[in-house]
């Protein structure tokens, strides 16, 4: 039965947050910031922890960073679009990368449209909206 009597019951947690003069791109900061808080590293032996990937675009949102599901030892970056606009981005690897390709979300290659050039850990990316 459509829609589900059971659906919904109990008890809910809701956060809400207010960014006043917020733009798109601070409302998206938000969001994960308060939905990933920060991790923080206690161990004395390590002052700082390098990120595995910088991008120079704050639009484009790293969503994950993983090992690629085949067990090959191939590095999965998802990344995205989150202003609503065709965007050129330069993802910067903090690791070896012998090559670069796309995949779909199943990690199935696809052809080439967002990456334009690869050179060394450096990524050249024309994204498209969203």
């Amino acid at each position: 039965m459509f829609p589900d009597p059971g659906q919904d019951q109990g008890v809910h947690h809701l956060e809400v947050g207010i960014v006043v003069e917020a733009e798109v791109v601070d409302a998206v900061a938000e969001g994960y910031r308060t939905n990933l808080p920060a991790r923080v590293v206690t161990d004395a032996a390590e002052e700082s922890v390098a990120p595995l990937v910088t991008i120079d675009q704050p639009g484009v949102v790293v969503e994950a960073i993983k090992l690629a599901q085949d067990g090959s030892g191939d590095v999965v970056v998802r990344l995205y679009e989150a202003l609503g606009q065709r965007v050129h981005a330069r993802l910067e690897a903090g690791f070896y990368v012998a090559r670069v390709s796309e995949t779909d979300l199943l990690e199935r290659d696809v052809d080439a449209a967002a990456v334009t050039a690869v050179q060394g850990g450096v990524v050249d990316l024309e994204l498209r909206p969203f």
